[in-house]
């Protein structure tokens, strides 16, 4: 059979013949969620609920790319059933498109499970930080671990990952803090990505903290960010994004501008961990520097988070974080949302917050700052596509895009909020092949 898909996504204009029938159905969807690009890709306002639903839907994957998608009436008068090898019966299932996570900590050595008794006592991050703990801690043990360590950790967490729906996540390095421990976290990154089924995108974050060795001496330490470890990542191809954490007595509005102003000369894209404590006008920065994306935002002023939206910088909300930290604020997620600023959701996952599950964070999203579950589920998939500059490829499911999606065992969306600490994954597509299978009627 020869098929000519013409693809109707803004982004995707090439035309896809294929001359044999595809190599995996799924069919009688209940609730087939698209996120069709029509309704633009970051969504933003009133079109973060806008999912672009197929009821009993189907889907046709041949390779690793979408060549059917509509309704399993459809489908079935396309192609011949009986010569298709793989073939999935979505009746009374949810299917999305994969979870994009935009922001992770993923190659580290060491735990910091003790912490929590010290935030029980009501110690706050910088006083953990102060004590020796938090990323310093991180940073003592990444230094001690050889690359093969750090490759077996960081396959342990996307195995896990993948497992609760993850298709794509950011990984950045920054528990080391010199140049060489620092390329080491991103050659971890590299075999990962080589390696493991998921798509993983590098970040430097270089400036993650200031080294014990350079206490009060932040000036020399950016200076060898700057002169010595950004040229040497940029020409080792080694990332794709560089990122600061710029919040008080880590790195400063000044400090911060000065590092990306180097990484954007050198080819890397901007992105900024900003206003997690107390509000430095981060917002205003990223919007200066057309930042990729901004991760936390709890205090962000609203000036800053309006010219956010103008610029169209990606707000990561990363609720996970303060709900570790036992804090009562959150992001404000509905002035962003009033504001139109696009919002995506990721784990941040740390040895200081770690959860695998972009579940759990669509579900506190939800409960802690009141997305709806569409918009939450907006804010995971093809709004975390445009945080990676991915959603050309990914993100939604479209004719010519990437066939990276989950089966969910339940019936719609507004299930996985609702239905929380469980996982809720029947199985998972990366790249056109069932990479997880957890459906308990097989």
């Amino acid at each position: 059979m020869v098929i000519n898909l013409f693809v109707a996504s803004t982004y995707l204009k090439e035309e896809f013949v294929y001359e044999v029938d595809p190599d995996l159905i799924i069919f009688n969807v209940n609730e087939l969620v698209t996120m069709s690009s029509k309704y633009g890709a970051p969504r933003i306002g009133k079109n973060m609920s806008e999912l672009a639903i197929i009821n009993n839907g189907a889907i046709a994957i041949k390779d690793d790319r979408i060549i059917f998608i509509g309704r399993t009436e459809e489908l079935m008068s396309k192609f011949e059933f009986g010569k298709i090898s793989t073939k999935v019966d979505a009746t009374n299932k949810l299917v999305t498109p994969g979870f994009i996570d935009p922001h992770t900590h993923i190659i580290f050595d060491g735990t910091r499970e003790n912490e929590l008794s010290m935030k029980l006592e009501g110690k706050s991050y910088l006083e953990i930080l102060k004590a020796g703990g938090g990323i310093l801690k991180t940073v003592r043990e990444t230094r001690k671990a050889p690359l093969e360590k750090l490759v077996e950790n960081g396959k342990i967490i996307l195995d896990r990952m993948m497992s609760y729906g993850t298709t794509t996540i950011e990984a950045k390095s920054g528990y080391g803090l010199t140049t060489d421990s620092e390329i080491r976290q991103l050659k971890a990154i590299q075999i990962l990505n080589n390696e493991h089924p998921l798509d993983i995108v590098p970040t430097f974050l270089g400036a993650h903290a200031v080294p014990p060795e350079y206490t009060d001496r932040n000036d020399e330490y950016i200076e060898l960010i700057i002169s010595e470890m950004i040229p040497k990542i940029a020409k080792e191809n080694l990332a794709e994004f560089c990122d600061v954490f710029c919040e008080k007595e880590i790195f400063s509005i000044e400090q911060t501008r000065k590092i990306l102003t180097v990484a954007i000369r050198y080819g890397l894209k901007p992105q900024i961990h900003i206003d997690e404590i107390v509000d430095t006008n981060g917002a205003l920065l990223g919007s200066e520097i057309k930042a990729f994306q901004t991760g936390h935002l709890l205090k962000s002023n609203y000036e800053g988070l309006k010219a956010m939206a103008r610029e169209g910088v990606i707000a990561t909300l990363l609720p996970g974080t303060p709900f570790c930290l036992m804090l009562d604020e959150y992001a404000p997620a509905r002035k962003m949302i009033e504001f139109g600023v696009p919002i995506a959701l990721a784990t941040d996952l740390n040895p200081n917050c770690w959860t695998e599950s972009m579940q759990m964070i669509v579900a506190l999203a939800c409960y802690k700052m009141k997305l709806t579950p569409s918009e939450a589920l907006t804010a995971a998939t093809i709004n975390g596509a445009c945080a990676l500059d991915r959603q050309d490829q990914i993100g939604s499911l479209e004719v010519g895009k990437k066939a990276d999606l989950i089966v969910f065992d339940v019936a719609n969306h507004k299930f996985l909020p609702y239905h929380f600490g469980v996982n809720l994954v029947s199985k998972v597509i990366k790249n056109g092949k069932i990479v997880f299978d957890n459906d308990l009627s097989t």
